[in-house]
């Protein structure tokens, strides 16, 4: 689990399915503390982050990033320590020898909201401009509900079972994300 200087090493943890059998991602999971690592279908890396509940933030990144999240290797903490939780994960990144583009340029895919916005079709985008404020309210909710259909069939594709909900104020805004 660790080598000589105590350190957690990622390549040691052991690769657990994202999807089980059943369609969920593992409950045992939720409120547990610790680190992860988000791996795609070829067992590359795409991401390490931390978590107050693992089962939630996984479940956040596989709404985000269903293409990207097959596997995932966790470590649990007791208590949430940022310090701990940060040198890990920097020894994670560095035992990788390469930067995930989850932890890089494309950060904010796997952190941020999803912005339904730049889906929007020139149609869109010209019903928008021409709207007033109720208007454009209602084109980004249209615009969200239709990413938010493409990303359940994916999921859907993948097997997923567990429910997936949106947080319907987002919505208003053009984002997507769980509630």
């Amino acid at each position: 689990m660790s080598d000589n200087s105590g350190k957690i090493l990622l390549k040691d943890l052991e690769f657990i399915s994202y999807i089980d059998e059943n369609g969920f991602i593992n409950a045992d999971l939720e409120g547990v503390i610790g680190i992860y690592a988000i791996f795609n279908q070829e067992k590359v890396l795409q991401y390490v982050g931390y978590s107050r509940n693992l089962l939630m933030s996984l479940k956040q990144h596989l709404v985000r990033q269903p293409d990207k999240c097959y596997w995932f290797k966790f470590y649990q903490i007791d208590r949430a320590n940022r310090t701990i939780l940060e040198e890990i994960r920097r020894n994670w990144l560095e035992e990788n020898q390469e930067l995930p583009s989850g932890n890089g340029e494309e950060e904010n895919l796997w952190t941020q909201s999803i912005d339904a916005k730049l889906t929007m079709t020139e149609d869109d985008k010209l019903a928008y401009q021409n709207s007033d404020e109720l208007g454009k309210i209602k084109l980004l909710k249209k615009v969200a509900r239709r990413l938010e259909e493409e990303i359940k069939t994916i999921l859907e594709n993948r097997h997923v079972k567990m429910e997936i909900r949106f947080n319907p104020k987002l919505k208003e805004e053009g984002l997507l994300d769980l509630k």
